[in-house]
């Protein structure tokens, strides 16, 4: 049955000539068909390199299920189509989505953001259903699919948006590299400073090769040149100003050519309305926000979660913290199905630049003590973060955490007691379809595999990632999830997320319904 339906649909597909002797199943009845097999959706996949970069460059963002194919290199290319065909247990694959990002390339689309893997799914669902429907051309039903944005060449924004980060930290050095890597076609978020305390002698050359190189998420994508004179670290084209400032609210921006500028302070130093608002003091700033939990009034915000309370008039906010991130999209998940009674968060949590290497002194209980060699437990303000965030789960929830000898990548314990009666079954398959079908798909990710660990998950851009493998349930009311997050890179996503969304970025979808079922 599989492999009529399968070759049903590609006899629909109009393929270049060199492509019509493999039109295979993905079960192959033969063992050398794989390699071959193999091969041809290689090729298939380098030649949809040219044509997301094309269309990249126009501001058209490819997707296939959430995950971005702009910058991805062949094999990451096919990992992500194999990833869906394991988690969304379909049947898509390079050859079913090739003819759709090609008739994608001969429109004349505005800016937009394509999710190429449900266009291509939908597309596989009609042919299959009958109806006449599988009579339809690609072309016709792509350009239908298409149809508000053909033609539409609306900016996202009217002009690019001035980022300047205040600090260039583990989470300043990332934060750089994702917005160089959205540059796009230049007219979105444009990073054109980064200030520091005062230099030294080789401060800048030093700055640059942290940039280019990191111990955890290897190497900068992209070519770096540093310009001494002016000051300035070229990254992929972009010309971003090293600013020497001890005080924050000192600093003219508009010598620099920089107006209406989005701070991004990722120092930590102050985290309250007072200690931020110093930077709108600064000549040539409109906002900040804080990459730590903001205090007092500052508005925490968690993309996907309450970012709709982030409004214009806002100057000062903050990005809450990875493991608030982290938790809050599956609670709310969770909360939202089956209504959460009352549980414990345990974090298990990668050591970091707070700690020491070795033993010394330190103003919170136990964190004194040589990180690499120790489990310490400390607190985690996490759990009481849930509240403001998600108000139904006040007094709720409990936590800790335990720090550990590794240097990224985190996991978090949640053990919750729900309402409704549960099984593992339930649980994980409901869990698996938020991941590819709601509004929090850019938060949540799945994995089902049963081998892996916490590196696996370095430089994963989810906010979390639940582990189907590890789920418990008992009694019929109780469940323990295990949630991994990179607790850098994964939270410096959430963060660029919540930006894009301050700075009025908005995208027309396609298919439209992934306002629904998640984009």
């Amino acid at each position: 049955m599989f492999l009529e339906k399968r070759n049903r649909y590609l006899q629909t597909v109009k393929f270049p000539p060199r492509f019509s002797f493999l039109r295979t199943q993905l079960a192959l009845e033969h063992l050398d068909d794989y390699f071959p097999d193999w091969k041809q959706r290689e090729e298939l996949a380098e030649a949809m390199i040219p044509i997301i970069g094309k269309l990249y460059r126009k501001n058209v963002v490819i997707y296939c299920y959430g995950r971005a194919l702009y910058n991805q290199s062949v094999t990451d290319i096919m990992k992500t189509h194999r990833f869906v065909r394991q988690v969304a247990k379909n049947e898509l694959s390079e050859f079913e989505s090739h003819p759709i990002l090609q008739s994608l390339s001969e429109l004349d689309l505005g800016p937009s953001h394509i999710d190429v893997g449900k266009l291509t799914t939908t597309y596989m669902e009609m042919t299959e259903n009958g109806n006449g429907k599988g009579e339809i051309p690609i072309d016709s039903y792509v350009r239908d699919a298409c149809k508000g944005v053909i033609g539409r060449h609306v900016k996202p924004l009217a002009k690019p948006q001035d980022v300047v980060l205040y600090g260039f930290g583990r989470i300043g050095r990332l934060l750089a590299r994702l917005l160089i890597e959205k540059t796009g076609g230049g007219d979105q978020l444009r990073l054109r400073a980064i200030v520091v305390r005062s230099r030294d002698g080789q401060d800048l050359v030093k700055r640059a090769s942290l940039l280019r190189r990191d111990s955890i998420h290897g190497p900068f994508k992209g070519t770096i040149r540093v310009d001494e004179d002016n000051d300035c670290i070229i990254a992929n084209g972009n010309v971003i100003r090293m600013i020497y400032a001890d005080d924050p609210s000192q600093i003219d921006y508009t010598q620099h050519g920089i107006n209406n500028a989005l701070i991004i302070d990722n120092t930590g130093a102050w985290r309250d309305y007072d200690g931020l608002s110093q930077h709108l003091r600064s000549t040539g700033v409109d906002r900040v926000i804080l990459t730590a939990p903001g205090k007092g009034t500052v508005k925490n915000i968690v993309s996907g979660v309450n970012s709709h309370l982030l409004s214009q008039n806002d100057q000062v906010v903050a990005a809450a913290s990875c493991t608030t991130n982290a938790i809050v999209p599956v609670l709310k998940a969770i909360n939202d199905k089956y209504e959460i009674v009352h549980g414990h968060m345990e974090t298990v949590h990668a050591y970091t630049p707070d700690q020491n290497l070795i033993d010394n002194y330190h103003k919170k209980a136990r964190r004194g003590r040589g990180a690499p060699l120790n489990l310490v437990i400390t607190e985690t303000g996490a759990s009481n973060a849930v509240a403001s965030l998600l108000p139904e789960l006040e007094g709720k929830l409990t936590g800790n955490a335990i720090r550990v000898p590794t240097p990224d990548v985190s996991l978090a314990i949640l053990n919750l007691s729900v309402k409704s009666t549960i099984t593992r079954d339930d649980v994980n398959n409901y869990l698996r379809d938020t991941a590819l079908y709601s509004s929090l798909q850019r938060q949540i990710d799945y994995v089902d595999a049963p081998e892996m660990v916490s590196s696996d998950f370095i430089g994963s851009r989810h906010a979390c990632i639940v582990d189907g493998q590890a789920t418990i349930v008992d009694d019929k009311n109780r469940m323990v999830l295990y949630v991994w997050y990179d607790n850098e890179f994964g939270y410096c996503c959430q963060v660029v997320r919540v930006v894009q969304k301050w700075a009025g970025i908005k995208y027309p979808l396609i298919p439209d319904n992934v306002r629904e079922t998640g984009f």
